[in-house]
């Protein structure tokens, strides 16, 4: 048996570029992710007179515009090569940041996060996840799992880097930061890396193209595929408001922010190691097979957030967060070309990843209406570790009927 250590390093070798654009990609799509926008959320509030959940609407409905607007135009990683898609989207993700730090009133703030959630966190991680699914075929699993660090990584810095920031000068300026490195390191980077695409072994392409390959359509009238969704929507919907609402969930707890923000390096490097780990597990076994158990760790972190008063409880609360999040960005970005084919996967992925921006946009806004109205952010986590349960409960069954589908195993 090879060492599966040198195989790694391989394939990492042989792979760099693209595993680097895609890597780019991911981690700057953090200037449109809800930890980034969030970070600045204290001051947003004042500068604006906004409430908790009135700052929460703004964002929600900012979200579910861009989730409405992704299912359009994700397909264009199905038509377009993917250093076109990538060069304009850091373009419109970086006039989208210009835009956030020259806003004056409540109507120019709704529309910069509007692009900033589509630009960013939408089409930017759809684009990677689509390349690495179409590029990659017997080792999908591990180029999504390496890809993926980008998104650690960003959540492992730069809140720290924000709040530096923030303490030598004021938000607006750190956002026209934000977008100057877009433009002058992102830009030439993504072009650098992703000009030459990766073309699959003729035996890796027959094996890709084997079987069913899906529509959108069709995929639309799968029940199984609807179930898997619920499970989506859990990590997204329960990691953006807990970062959204991070500066209120530290007056609740009675934390300094340096608390929060350094318990994000325990998420990120955690989400890496879980994340490689299960990109190795998804290319032996299948990503169908490790569907239902993403889960609990993230149940059994609400209620560590919710009930525990000691600052440590945030990091560890992070290190749950880290594994539920390691183990579905690895298994979500294989399993839907996995089931589905590629050949229509951004069209496919363009609605999942809809449903994930849909889910980041209806937890700020349902839980800072629920603040606001009088039920604490704490007593709201137990209700999202229920459901974690219930939900890791209806993915045994689902990921059985997947398991026993005819479409050809990729590995």
């Amino acid at each position: 048996m090879r060492d599966p250590i040198l195989t790694f390093l391989r394939f990492l070798g042989g792979n760099a570029r693209w595993l680097a654009g895609g890597i780019l990609l991911t981690f700057f799509s953090s200037v449109g992710q809800t930890f980034f926008i969030a970070s600045f959320a204290g001051d947003i509030r004042s500068d604006f007179d906004l409430t908790h959940g009135g700052f929460g609407l703004i964002y929600m409905v900012a979200t579910l515009g861009s989730a409405a607007t992704l299912v359009f135009i994700g397909r264009i990683a199905d038509d377009l090569a993917v250093v076109k898609v990538a060069v304009g989207l850091i373009l419109l993700l970086a006039a989208s940041a210009i835009l956030m730090a020259t806003a004056r009133n409540v109507a120019l703030l709704l529309i910069s996060i509007y692009f900033l959630r589509l630009f960013g966190q939408g089409m930017m991680s759809h684009t990677a996840m689509v390349a690495m699914g179409k590029w990659f075929v017997k080792e999908r699993g591990r180029a999504v799992s390496i890809t993926i660090t980008g998104h650690q990584l960003g959540e492992g810095i730069l809140p720290l880097l924000i709040v530096s920031l923030l303490a030598m000068t004021s938000w607006r300026n750190a956002w026209l930061l934000a977008a100057a490195t877009l433009l002058l390191l992102a830009l030439p980077l993504s072009y650098l890396w992703l000009r030459v695409p990766r073309t699959p072994s003729i035996a890796d392409r027959d094996n890709q193209e084997s079987g069913r390959q899906w529509t959108r359509a069709e995929v639309l009238r799968d029940t199984p595929f609807w179930v898997v969704c619920t499970g989506v929507l859990a990590p997204a919907f329960i990691g953006t408001a807990v970062f959204f609402h991070q500066v209120h969930l530290g007056e609740l707890k009675g934390w300094p922010p340096a608390v929060i923000a350094g318990s994000f390096a325990v998420m990120s490097i955690t989400s890496v190691m879980v994340g490689l780990v299960t990109g190795q597990l998804i290319d032996r076994f299948s990503a169908r097979l490790l569907l239902p158990f993403f889960l609990l760790p993230l149940a059994c972190g609400c209620i560590v957030l919710s009930l525990a008063e000691h600052p440590g409880s945030m990091s560890f609360f992070m290190f749950l967060l880290g594994c539920s999040y390691g183990v579905s960005n690895a298994v979500f970005g294989a399993i839907w070309p996995e089931v589905y084919g590629t050949r229509h996967l951004g069209a496919v992925r363009s609605v999942v990843s809809a449903a994930m921006v849909f889910a980041s946009a209806l937890g700020p806004g349902l839980t800072g209406w629920l603040i606001d109205a009088g039920i604490g952010f704490e007593r709201q986590l137990l209700v999202m570790s229920a459901y974690c349960v219930v939900t890791m409960l209806m993915l045994f069954p689902v990921s059985r009927t997947l398991q026993r589908r005819q479409r050809p195993l990729q590995v």
